[in-house]
């Protein structure tokens, strides 16, 4: 099927770094698109097969040039369908998604091109290769065999019919989930209800529900995970227990957007798969391709953390108790009250107050005098923006990148704002991929879900989204200093349990007395962020941090739970199974749910993280022990940002992860910092 010439992705973007060409991109473009790439991939495999000699550069190189339409296509439509949706994209990827599998499956599994692949890897000692093309040949060799390559012709038969169902069930569950998201959003019918917010948040309420032709309401949307910002100031007791019980039951409704039945689905057919290459469960089968290597080495840790976060949750539960009662209330603590009495509790005992910080980080001024100040003061890098290129919607905006001698290095997209055709949560991902092989500069975006103001006033960020703000760009510049040959390697193509180190370093600059110093301040009287408030923000540091590790931690665990059970196990009943696994863990405190529940833990259902979100913690230990190496080294430097950048930012996945680390910090990483953040030493 070729391409016709007027379909955007028939050839390359003739626009600055490659960008896709949006203002021509229609819907109707993407089916053709996708259909052409497939065919045009599988005949260019098919001449990879049919050579007699057997080199690297016949065999490995020439795979890293296949599928070009097929990405060009793949990167832009996933981009989209992820943070612009619409009824005819998610009809487009329940087609398309099980084709992919499909046509993923045609090519890993073709045994002549396994045949080729193993017979590079067991001669590899031979080839005279440098250290990314062996590395190259290694990850190829280990994704084939991953894939099943290895398997019988009856067993890759399976394994081909599970993939493609895998991948309806995803694209399902994730379109179930935005629906339920949306349709768990809280109508409020009076002002008086809202007591507690902001009148930029009131306002912000009012729109949304405008947006929706409810012009005498107000609207609460829901967000990714438990619970909601607001139930940190909301005065209304009633509407708090609304927010949070009508949060905890998405995707567990009982109705056309139920998503049980989906995940357990998803789960069976995971569990199946792993037996067919002899491993005792999904997680195994993924863990043992990450840094840590088995489920028992990722218990091992956590169970060494979670006695201490429930011991501390429950401890502050007390605090919040007695905070209760000295506020004249009797009730006794629910979910729906943490938030609101931790904020007590922080003003009063830390003479912190989270809702008054918001006035000092407006969204522009945080952006530039300091994710990007920040950035610049470490790496020496420049940003500079470019409302004349095209994005992919309105309010996703370009930012160029140079490096301090003026040097190109990519594009950098922030699409900051939630809207109803968005998933929830904040990630980063390519429009394009760093490479030298076909000379391609990066371009990355990052999307968050800010509550957008009305008209004209400012974006004020909550701590929790300026602490995302600087996370997401992490992730960013992860992918922008990208510096390897091959595609397979580029940027943020490393284990999945490693891949959110980098962006959580990136958040320590918040406080950095410089850093703050030059972005947080009073958006109305320009008024600096009183350097008493930070050190109270930084003595409080630990303050609700049993809370918040035990929330994740049961979020870890219930992903675990999930997916170690065998191609023999059954399910009955979800929310039984994940109450079970909590309590299993010691981890049950009902004043503290987990972060996601299974109905709509879409990192694992839908994301790419099943078996995986114990990384975040994982790489914590990491995050935490360089932040000790920065702060022994002086900072922030450019000494130590080009050291970071050069060891470890710029390899991508063309050295081993906990060898790359090494090569950074000079050891093996050590747990003690980690337990010292979260005060559980």
């Amino acid at each position: 099927m070729s391409l016709d010439l007027s379909n955007p992705f028939a050839t390359p973007s003739s626009l600055e770094y490659e960008m896709p060409p949006f203002a021509l991109i229609r819907d109707e473009h993407y089916l053709p698109a996708f259909y052409a790439g497939m065919e045009e991939q599988l005949a260019e495999v098919q001449e990879i097969i049919g050579q007699t000699e057997v080199t690297f550069e016949n065999t490995v190189i020439a795979l890293e040039r296949t599928g070009r339409t097929l990405l060009r296509v793949a990167l832009v439509f996933f981009n989209k369908s992820s943070s612009d949706t619409s009824p005819a994209l998610d009809e487009i990827e329940a087609e398309i998604a099980p084709k992919l599998a499909i046509h993923s499956d045609a090519i890993k599994l073709n045994p002549a091109l396994w045949l080729r692949i193993s017979k590079l890897y067991d001669t590899r000692s031979t080839l005279n290769l440098n250290e990314e093309d062996l590395r190259l040949l290694e990850l190829y060799y280990k994704d084939f065999y991953f894939a099943g390559a290895h398997l019988s012709t009856e067993e890759r038969i399976k394994l081909t019919a599970i993939n493609e169902e895998l991948s309806k069930l995803e694209a399902e569950f994730s379109r179930k989930l935005l629906a339920d998201t949306n349709d768990s959003a809280i109508i409020v019918d009076t002002v008086e209800e809202l007591a507690g917010l902001s009148e930029n948040e009131i306002a912000a309420a009012k729109l949304a529900a405008q947006d929706r032709g409810l012009d005498d309401k107000w609207l609460i949307k829901a967000v990714n995970f438990s619970g909601n910002p607001l139930l940190e100031k909301l005065t209304n007791r009633t509407l708090r227990e609304k927010i949070m019980k009508t949060s905890l039951a998405r995707g567990n409704r009982d109705n056309e957007n139920d998503t049980k039945s989906v995940l357990l689905a998803m789960t069976k057919l995971r569990a199946e798969r792993s037996a067919l290459f002899g491993a005792a469960s999904h997680a195994e089968y993924v863990t043992s391709q990450n840094t840590a290597k088995s489920p028992e080495n990722i218990h091992a840790m956590l169970g060494r953390v979670a006695k201490s976060a429930v011991a501390n949750a429950k401890k502050e539960g007390v605090v919040l108790q007695e905070a209760i009662y000295d506020s004249g209330e009797n009730f006794n603590l629910e979910s729906w009250d943490w938030d609101f009495y931790t904020e007590r509790v922080r003003a009063e005992k830390y003479s912190v107050d989270t809702a008054a910080l918001k006035p000092y980080f407006e969204l522009e001024k945080t952006l530039w005098n300091g994710v990007f100040y920040a950035a610049t003061k470490l790496y020496g890098i420049t940003f500079k923006e470019r409302p004349d290129i095209v994005t992919y919607h309105p309010e996703a905006r370009a930012f160029e990148v140079n490096n301090e001698d003026g040097t190109e290095i990519g594009l950098f997209i922030a699409d900051f704002y939630t809207r109803d055709s968005k998933r929830g949560g904040a990630w980063m991902n390519n429009l394009v991929d760093q490479n030298f092989l076909f000379g391609q500069l990066p371009v990355v975006v990052n999307n968050l879900n800010i509550v957008k103001p009305p008209a004209g006033e400012p974006t004020l960020l909550t701590f929790d989204f300026l602490t995302t703000l600087f996370h997401e760009f992490g992730h960013a510049l992860h992918g922008l200093f990208s510096q390897v040959t091959y595609p397979r390697l580029s940027g943020t193509s490393v284990e999945r349990d490693f891949v959110e180190f980098p962006s959580q370093v990136n958040g320590m600059w918040i406080f950095w007395s410089e850093v703050v110093d030059n972005f947080a301040a009073h958006y109305q009287t320009g008024e600096k962020l009183p350097q008493s408030i930070i050190d109270n923000i930084e003595r409080s540091s630990t303050f609700n941090e049993g809370h918040d590790t035990s929330a994740y931690l049961q979020a870890a665990i219930l992903d675990l739970a999930l997916h170690q059970i065998s191609d023999s196990d059954t399910i009955a009943d979800v929310i039984a199974f994940e109450a079970k696994a909590i309590a299993d863990y010691g981890l049950d405190y009902s004043p503290v749910p987990t972060r996601y529940r299974s109905t709509y833990f879409s990192h694992i259902f839908a994301g790419g993280y099943s078996a995986g979100y114990y990384g975040y913690i994982w790489s914590e230990i990491l995050d935490a022990d360089t932040v000790d190496w920065f702060k022994e080294h002086g900072g922030l430097t450019r000494a130590n940002g080009d050291h970071f950048r050069n060891q470890l930012l710029s390899r991508g996945g063309s050295v081993d992860s906990m060898q790359m680390y090494r090569n950074f910090r000079g050891r093996d990483a050590v747990i003690d910092p980690l337990l010292k953040r979260r005060g559980l030493n």
